[in-house]
């Protein structure tokens, strides 16, 4: 099942680059459109930022330039809702993966990626542009079924190796994806367009790389992806379950559904309150290197990147190795624990920016470092921990899962992945708030103190999680 796993990581990072083209572009997509619609404020932009004003107002008053620090909220808030928008539809496409098979799905939700992207490239209004976002909110389902077809093609013994290929892709995607999108929105359309009258977003041509991506994945999944629900892992006549590679003594002490449904609904409030304050500190962290240091975006982006190169190393060399024989629990533990400790750093930076600056990068390094650390491990071992807990066990017959409907894995990683989303669209708001009326050290030091109760919540886990079997 190796190919099987190299093509959902091939089709992971072509989908990845695409969608992390547009990211470092919706500040200059709101200026864009603002220009364009400032005038008449009966549109839907000039109304938004209104609004926008009026709730940063209510915590935050900048000592210059509001408008600016407006267009960022804005470009969070719009995060915001597609990750509501994933929150809402990832159980019903894990659901229906599991009914109609994941290849199937995948399909349909690559349709709609693509969409998205072509309304992109023609939208020269901000509500057409906001159509896209939530086209491709409600149509992005690579991530939740490439893990669902990893889960399908590995034994529970190889899962946690093989979930780690997610972690990779999405940190070499978030270094490389956000400079490829800047370089390419430098480029200027082609002159033809302008004589022929075609009116096309400011930055097409990041759109139409988008395009090109997106087409080339779903030509590559048609061609290469073979169906995997369902599919075999032994060369018995039999159903497949867990008891495939269990030991009679193992098999005897496996837990019940109503234990590993319970589990799951655990596991769905962790990975909830971990993103929550996870995606916060790194909404708010440009804002602190902003206020503190003066940085460019280029130096953001640089130690964005550098946070991305470094979790990408970490989940090759060492979370894909270590994770079998530490266990999930363990391991996802030590990422949140970690956690703490760099916001418990970035807390401390404020206090030394004018006293000894020197001391201030030193602590931002580090607490980059740790995050590093945290983003290589919590969320992959959550995900494979979630993962052993569904029923593994197919019918022989039809190939779709045997046991409670809640167990299925399209069904359950859906909704581990919708809890998760639904912290990335509450997380970096309430972190928002936080930072503007408490300021950044009060900020990142509750974050850190959250992180380490959750940290603590989490050895109620077992380092090694029991594996599925049917009810």
């Amino acid at each position: 099942m190796k190919k099987v796993e190299n093509i959902v990581f091939l089709s992971l990072v072509l989908d990845l680059f695409a969608f992390t083209i547009p990211l470092p572009l919706f500040p200059r997509i709101i200026e864009w459109y603002t220009v364009r619609e400032s005038s008449d404020p009966r549109n839907l932009l000039p109304r938004t930022l209104e609004f926008v004003a009026w709730l940063r107002s209510l915590f935050y008053e900048p000592p210059s330039n509001p408008q600016r620090w407006d267009v960022v909220l804005l470009g969070g808030l719009m995060g915001s809702i597609f990750s509501l928008l994933q929150f809402l539809v990832s159980p019903r496409i894990g659901s229906l993966s599991d009914k109609y098979g994941r290849r199937r799905v995948l399909l349909i939700t690559m349709v709609g990626n693509i969409l998205s992207a072509l309304v992109w490239l023609k939208s020269t209004t901000f509500a057409t542009f906001m159509l896209s976002r939530i086209i491709g909110g409600l149509s992005e389902g690579n991530v939740q079924i490439a893990t669902a077809i990893l889960s399908d093609v590995t034994t529970p013994s190889q899962r946690s190796r093989a979930l780690a290929q997610v972690g990779i892709a999405f940190a070499i995607c978030f270094c490389i994806g956000p400079p490829i999108g800047a370089y390419f929105a430098s480029r200027p359309l082609p002159a033809s367009l302008h004589t022929m009258g075609v009116e096309l977003n400011i930055y097409a041509v990041p759109a139409a790389v988008t395009i090109v991506l997106l087409v080339i994945e779903t030509g590559f999944l048609l061609l290469f992806l073979p169906e995997t629900r369902g599919l075999r892992l032994n060369t018995a006549r039999k159903p497949i379950t867990d008891q495939s590679f269990r030991s009679p003594k193992e098999r005897l002490s496996q837990p019940t559904s109503e234990k590993r449904l319970n589990l799951l609904k655990g596991l769905r409030r962790f990975h909830f309150f971990f993103l929550s304050v996870f995606s916060g500190m790194e909404f708010t962290l440009p804002f602190l290197t902003f206020d503190l240091f003066d940085w460019s975006n280029s130096q953001n982006g640089a130690l964005i990147g550098s946070i991305g190169i470094l979790s990408a190393l970490l989940q090759g060399g060492y979370v894909r190795r270590a994770t079998a024989k530490v266990g999930e629990g363990r391991m996802a533990r030590r990422g949140i624990f970690t956690c703490a400790i760099g916001l418990i750093l970035l807390s401390l930076v404020p206090h030394f920016v004018t006293t000894s600056p020197t001391t201030a990068i030193r602590l931002l390094q580090g607490a980059a470092a740790c995050l590093a650390f945290t983003s290589a491990t919590v969320v992959s071992s959550l995900t494979s921990y979630a993962s052993l807990q569904c029923d593994e066990s197919i019918d022989e017959d039809t190939g779709k899962p045997v046991g409670h409907p809640q167990l299925a894995k399209g069904t359950a990683l859906g909704l581990f992945r919708s809890s998760g989303q639904l912290g990335r669209a509450i997380g970096p708001l309430l972190a928002c708030v936080s930072y503007w009326t408490c300021g950044p050290s009060a900020t990142y030091a509750v974050s850190a103190a959250a992180m380490m109760a959750l940290s603590l919540s989490t050895t109620s886990l077992p380092a090694k999680p029991r594996m599925g079997l049917a009810a």
